[in-house]
């Protein structure tokens, strides 16, 4: 069975699937809002709020280049933008523990080796990397090896970034993986999402995969858990009129309860696969919705019944309709109403 636990939770074959509200960058450097986001996360019922800890000393060049999708958001250099959004690694433990008040998992992606060793020593339940980050196999390999589970987006990456990602992990003996499918576009156009790619991640490399989703609205996401998803990460926000890169496609609190709930609900509807007949809560349909072999007229006892006396109709507990030649024939025991539900025992 793939799969392995975060904290309490199983993630991968026969649990339900992971859901992380990725609060990301959307607290503006302000710590109520912060919180404000975890309370939301827990209230909708995610299994664990993300955060990001970098810093643009060593994250980005200040020779980077301005980001098209950020066009008329911000006149910022991306150096500047980045340093202007951090989020104060002094938090990192108060946020920690509004989570743990809150029900909620804490978890942070880290994007250098001190945020591993300060998240680590928090007790984050797993390691998420960023799609961007993949290729950053010293960083992948330090945060596997503390050990705790780890989840890699895999935006942008062919097969063998993810298997060079997979193994740095499996060299420092972590084999606790999941692969994220992720279209590194901000928002994501639907055709570029290809969640077929997370059974190609499975099937190639034998780990529970999942999405990380950055398409407006619910609905890919909760498609992703009927093809199987694992593990789902949403961007989301307290209000999409903020100013910041990431709200403007990041789900509000409402979308990400009724996402939530509307995974929970295809959970529950895929079932266990298998066709055998009624639910003991169907037995009334059974009986009643289904269809009988009926007397299409009046029938005395001692009569041979022809074809043209049985009509197929409602209810279901008589005869079925699939045996209406053995009953063709047959002489009737007692007198049979017009509409009465034929029974074996009357013939």
């Amino acid at each position: 069975m793939l799969g392995f636990r975060v904290g309490e939770r199983w993630v991968g074959d026969g649990g339900p699937c992971f859901v992380i509200a990725e609060a990301g960058a959307n607290h503006n450097r302000d710590l109520g809002m912060a919180r404000e986001l975890i309370a939301v996360a827990a209230e909708a019922g995610a299994d664990a709020v993300k955060f990001q800890t970098y810093s643009a000393e060593t994250l980005y060049s200040k020779k980077t280049p301005r980001f098209s999708y950020l066009a008329g958001l911000t006149d910022k250099s991306t150096w500047d933008l980045i340093k202007a959004i951090e989020l104060p690694r002094e938090w990192q433990p108060l946020l920690a523990e509004e989570a743990r008040r809150r029900g909620v998992l804490f978890m942070s992606t880290p994007f250098d080796h001190a945020a591993v060793t300060e998240l680590d020593a928090l007790g984050v339940p797993a390691f998420k990397i960023a799609s961007f980050e993949i290729v950053d196999l010293p960083l992948v390999r330090r945060a596997a090896a503390t050990g705790k589970p780890m989840i890699l987006s895999t935006g942008l990456a062919d097969l063998e970034d993810i298997q060079d990602a997979l193994g740095e992990c499996a060299a420092v003996g972590n084999r606790q993986v999941a692969l994220l499918q992720c279209a590194s576009l901000y928002p994501a156009p639907v055709e570029r999402v290809n969640l077929r790619a997370m059974a190609t991640m499975r099937q190639a490399f034998r780990v529970p995969t999942g999405l990380s989703d950055h398409t407006l609205g619910i609905h890919v996401p909760v498609a992703a858990v009927a093809l199987g998803a694992a593990v789902i990460e949403k961007h989301y926000t307290l209000s999409r009129t903020h100013v910041g890169p990431d709200h403007p496609f990041a789900i509000e609190p409402d979308e990400l309860k009724a996402m939530i709930r509307h995974i929970r609900d295809v959970e529950a509807a895929l079932g266990d696969g298998r066709k055998a007949g009624p639910h003991a809560d169907e037995v009334e349909m059974y009986q009643k919705a289904r269809r009988s072999l009926v007397a299409a007229c009046p029938i005395p006892r001692g009569t041979r019944i022809a074809a043209e006396m049985l009509a197929i109709k409602r209810p279901g507990h008589g005869i079925k309709p699939k045996y209406r030649e053995l009953v063709v024939g047959r002489v009737a025991r007692v007198d049979i109403d017009e509409d009465d539900v034929l029974t074996w025992e009357m013939l």
